[in-house]
């Protein structure tokens, strides 16, 4: 019995050493240096590449090293076993620091100071008056963030696929009620699940259901948004600016627009970082749970791909 960890471009000595202190008795071992595959009970996976696990005879199941399974569920070869996903609550206090601050920099301008800076340009001006909020997706991250900008005293909307209740939140459904979600917002905050429906959800059509002048932030997945349906609206006026914590491609790539955009704000996916003692302790306790025939926690319904 062991656990492989499928985890490429990405020290994890650290998530080793817990797992070893934690698992003394099981070998842990780090793709592609696996020396039996067929021993591998349990993968340990984050973007993995695809077919990585076809090898592995044994496996009962699959934790994903992330919130998201997104990256995982790519993966055409999958083997048909049980997938979990890290559920973190310091994950949601860390995203609420980082939408909070996002908000209150446009709140203040300072994306705009910041970027007449290196052309000496003095323009002050007053405040952005943001009010309204809509939160796109309302999880566990999504209801956090909505009942955080409500006690902050912000009029917050909230839209999902199906059906939510939030207490001093309007809440919105289907596809059909995005407009009434999205029209009256200042900042549009995307906390959206990737999967194959909302894949480019957000593109021409969407965005011009935004109010003029709008303020984007996406913490979620870059695959939601359709770049250039982005980009357009910013050129157009359509939407103020955009914050960006995630991209199609990451790293973004050199030379790609987002980089050299006067009204883009790019941060490099550090909204919400995943804690190795937190995941490790989730590994470990799935681990087990996979090895006396209980349900995983936080298992993912692969039908809706969360």
């Amino acid at each position: 019995m062991s656990i492989a960890l499928v985890i490429p471009d990405r020290d994890v000595s650290r998530l080793v050493a817990e797992l070893n202190q934690r698992l003394p008795d099981v070998v842990i071992e780090q793709w592609p240096d696996i020396a039996q595959p067929e021993q591998v009970e349990f993968a340990v996976v984050w973007k993995q590449p695809a077919g990585s696990l076809a090898d592995f005879r044994k496996l009962k199941a699959i934790q994903s090293y992330g919130a998201g399974v997104d990256s995982v569920l790519t993966d055409t070869a999958l083997p048909d076993v049980a997938l979990s996903r890290i559920v973190d609550p310091g994950l949601a206090d860390d995203m609420v620091r980082y939408l909070k601050t996002m908000v209150s920099v446009y709140q203040l301008r300072l994306d705009r100071f910041i970027h007449d800076q290196p052309l000496q340009q003095w323009r002050p001006k007053r405040p952005r008056p943001l009010e309204s909020i809509a939160v796109l997706g309302m999880g566990a991250l999504g209801q956090t963030a909505a009942n955080h900008f409500i006690k902050a005293g912000f009029q917050v909307s909230g839209w999902s696929r199906s059906a939510k209740q939030l207490t001093g939140v309007r809440c919105y459904a289907g596809v059909g009620q995005f407009e009434d979600a999205v029209k009256s917002a200042d900042v549009v905050i995307c906390l959206l699940p990737l999967t194959k429906e909302t894949d480019s959800f957000l593109n021409e059509q969407r965005f011009n259901c935004f109010k003029p002048g709008a303020v984007f932030i996406n913490v979620a997945r870059g695959a939601i948004v359709d770049d250039r349906a982005l980009l357009a609206a910013l050129d157009m006026g359509q939407l103020q600016a955009a914050c960006l914590d995630v991209f199609r491609q990451e790293p973004l790539p050199a030379g790609h627009p987002f980089w050299h955009h006067p009204q883009i704000t790019v941060t490099p996916h550090i909204s919400a970082v995943t804690n190795i003692q937190t995941a490790a302790a989730q590994i470990v306790e799935n681990y087990q749970r996979c090895q006396q025939g209980q349900p995983l926690l936080h298992q993912v319904d692969m039908q809706r791909g969360y």
